[in-house]
């Protein structure tokens, strides 16, 4: 009797635990969602007189510090980094060692942007600044305004914006000393502050410092600057357009790629370069195409046996005579022929052949573009040299097969070598499945102009040069989404022209219109745009 009791008793209570568990489960309570608080700094933030090298922050939890070469922000910069921990590892305290000569009377400033997280969640303190003075005032001033990409429509993260005291800046500044002051728009902003400024005179610029050093590199970086010295107290706010400038052209040495072609790098453009190329004593013919995707020219010799071959180059501030060694390569370029085109073609397209080497001759009587009733079509050819294109022009029509014939001999190339039969079909959609766009261009300011027509890469996909004309006929194009781009192409040269800092000039003015344009098939889209900057 006793026994079966006791039973009864360790079942209920069994029973009553486990309906427990059941009514209690533990979820954790909510989502940490707040950064953490800042107790105390030692010295003091906002400190005078500072006279120390040693600084401790601390916080009401354990934080972690991230991205910290990408987020701190030093102002003036140091040469010597400081040393500073956590760094990846939890802690409720920050320690800045300083591991370089402090100006005399200057307002320091550590702008942590989003280094400084929780331990737990990963909150970021978020701009949190450490600032102090080596004088008997801390430095109160501020300067402000926005960065932009002179060209894309979209503008780097991570952005220098530096100032440099006017008395002692020149043309060298910037690419030898870092500046007085430095900000950045760290991942997310295109405005920027300077704060914590002296009163004075500077040169202000931007960086796209990919070296992280704070000074210029024209072959890495972009750049953007304002003319004139800024007087601080200021309240204007400044628009910088970050561009990357073209180098001055610079060859490197050619080296062979095949027993018939010499490929050479270059910086800068490769416009009014003179070359000469020569076997001992005598100059030799050669032909001068564009190694597609690359900075690199092609030069396309006869096949000759020599030793070496001497490449005398010269464009503007630059001349150098080169020699190549030739070996012996089982490897040669020979002719051959690939449509751009395939299948389909649509009505503001040109067909285009691309040839693996250099023509020199196309016979237009044996070429032939016929429709699908056998009619023969009018068409012009042009070969383009440096690109190694051939671009047939012809009206097209909708719902429409063509045909185009290249017969034997039509094309010659470099090497005396003729193409064989070749014959290419087309074919075209119904004009519904396109669309049509006009635009309509108010204020604008000068001409000519460069009006665009981008995908979402910024891929150029349709464009037009006007001299006068406000009102722009886009038809038969392709339904997409457009993003709508207007230059002022001041230098007359029917392309965006950047900037150079050394000439003192800006890139060409470009504008954008605010919204994408959406292009349907079998639609008439009316787009006024008014210019403004």
């Amino acid at each position: 009797m006793l026994k079966s009791k006791f039973t009864f008793l360790l079942v209920s209570l069994v029973l009553l635990v486990t309906g427990c568990a059941k009514r209690g489960t533990i979820t954790g309570g909510a989502k940490d969602t707040i950064p953490p608080v800042l107790i105390n700094s030692s010295p003091k933030n906002f400190s005078t007189d500072f006279k120390g090298d040693f600084i401790k922050i601390t916080f009401d939890e354990y934080i972690k510090i991230k991205d910290l070469n990408k987020q701190l922000i030093i102002s003036p910069p140091m040469k010597n980094a400081p040393y500073i921990v956590p760094m990846g590892s939890a802690s409720k305290f920050i320690s800045i060692k300083i591991n370089d000569t402090l100006q005399p009377n200057t307002t320091y400033s550590f702008n942590f942007g989003q280094s400084i997280t929780d331990n737990n969640e990963g909150n970021p303190f978020s701009q949190f600044k450490y600032v102090f003075s080596t004088g008997s005032y801390i430095d109160s001033l501020k300067l402000g305004g926005k960065i932009k990409d002179a060209l894309s429509k979209k503008t780097d993260n991570f952005v220098n914006i530096q100032l440099y005291e006017a008395a002692t800046f020149n043309d060298s500044t910037i690419y030898k000393e870092q500046p007085r002051y430095v900000t950045n728009s760290l991942d997310s902003l295109t405005t920027f502050a300077l704060e914590n400024l002296k009163e004075g005179q500077y040169y202000l610029i931007a960086l796209k410092d990919e070296n992280k050093d704070y000074k210029y590199n024209p072959k890495t970086d972009k750049i953007a600057f304002h003319n004139k010295p800024i007087v601080i107290p200021n309240d204007t706010l400044f628009r910088l357009d970050l561009f990357k400038e073209k180098l001055p052209f610079k060859a490197s040495r050619p080296s062979q790629a095949s027993a018939n072609r010499l490929v050479m790098g270059y910086e800068g453009t490769h416009k009014n370069v003179a070359l000469k190329i020569r076997n001992k004593d005598a100059e030799i013919p050669f032909v001068i195409t564009k190694l597609p995707k690359a900075d690199s020219l092609q030069l396309w010799i006869p096949k000759i046996k020599t030793d070496s071959l001497q490449i005398e180059v010269a464009g503007e501030q630059f001349s150098k005579t080169f020699t190549t060694k030739l070996k012996e390569m089982k490897t040669t370029d020979t002719l051959s022929l690939k449509a751009k085109q395939s299948g389909s073609i649509a009505f503001r397209e040109n067909f285009t052949i691309e040839a693996a080497t250099p023509l020199v001759k196309i016979d237009a009587s044996k070429i032939r573009i016929t429709k699908k009733d056998s009619a023969a079509v009018a068409f012009t050819a042009k070969y383009k040299e440096f690109e190694q294109e051939l671009v047939f022009d012809f009206k097209k029509e909708e719902s429409e097969k063509y045909k185009v014939l290249l017969l034997p001999g039509a094309l010659k190339d470099f090497y005396d070598k003729e193409n064989d039969t070749l014959s290419y079909t087309l074919n075209t959609k119904k004009l519904s499945d396109f669309g049509n766009l006009k635009i309509t261009l108010e204020n604008v300011d000068r001409f000519p102009i460069l009006v665009e027509l981008l995908d979402a890469k910024e891929n150029v996909m349709e464009s037009q040069y006007s001299e006068k004309e406000t009102v722009l006929y886009f038809d038969v194009i392709e339904p997409r989404q457009y993003t709508l781009r207007i230059i002022y192409d001041d230098d007359k040269n029917k392309e965006w022209t950047s900037g150079n800092f050394l000439e003192k000039r800006q890139p060409e003015e470009v504008i954008y219109f605010p919204k994408e344009i959406d292009v349907r098939a079998n639609w008439d889209v009316e787009q006024p745009f008014i210019l403004s900057k």
